[in-house]
């Protein structure tokens, strides 16, 4: 599931990081942008962990999505619709 969330993420222009491991990290290299995005995933039901300056150096601001064995298809597409919408508004 997450090289199918990634690879959504990818196609809908988002910078991601290469890996092959469940934490996938969405670059928003900005800090009121990231908040902005957190904001508006956990209005629509999304938990995902946004990351700024101390903890990780300016510039590299990034979302953290963790994902797991019980996601399901319906859940990466549904988490890849909320960010098609996002960045279409924003």
């Amino acid at each position: 599931m997450a090289k199918r969330f990634r690879s959504g993420l990818i196609e809908l222009g988002y910078e991601v990081l290469k890996g092959d491991h469940p934490i996938v990290p969405l670059m928003v290299r900005d800090t009121q942008k990231t908040t902005e995005l957190v904001k508006f995933l956990k209005e629509n039901g999304i938990l995902a962990t946004g990351l700024n300056f101390p903890v990780v150096p300016k510039g590299d601001q990034e979302i953290r999505f963790q994902i797991c064995a019980d996601h399901t298809e319906a859940d990466i597409d549904y988490a890849l619709e909320v960010l098609r919408k996002y960045k279409e508004t924003h």
